[in-house]
């Protein structure tokens, strides 16, 4: 292929890609925000083996409750983690599959690498 049909090539590639707009730009921002974090990686890879309370991945973690229970609270705003009530606990899980299969490449990444 010539330099010139490559350059055109290169034209038509680029018209193609969509722009992102705003508020995609924000979310993927923040999601690696929430993952930026070495607490939340922690809290985030637990419950994807489990749902925890806070008790819980507070004790499994060696975390005080303070500090997990402000974790959750930033990852339950990113809609990265859910709970369910059962009676006075709250019991927490993973609730974005596509942050935790990009949560689980990269650790995997990570450990091969």
């Amino acid at each position: 292929m010539s330099k010139e049909n490559n350059n055109k090539k290169e034209e038509i590639d680029r018209t193609e890609v969509e722009e992102l707009d705003e508020e995609t730009l924000f979310v993927v921002s923040q999601t690696f925000k929430a993952l930026s974090d070495p607490t939340r990686i922690r809290i985030l890879h637990l419950l994807c083996e489990q749902e925890m309370s806070v008790n819980q991945i507070a004790d499994t973690l060696e975390l005080r409750q303070s500090t997990v229970s402000h974790q959750l609270r930033f990852l339950k705003n990113l809609r990265l983690v859910k709970y369910r009530r059962a009676g006075t606990t709250l019991f927490y899980s993973h609730d974005d599959e596509h942050v935790i299969d990009l949560l689980q490449q990269t650790i995997k990444h990570a450990l091969h690498h």
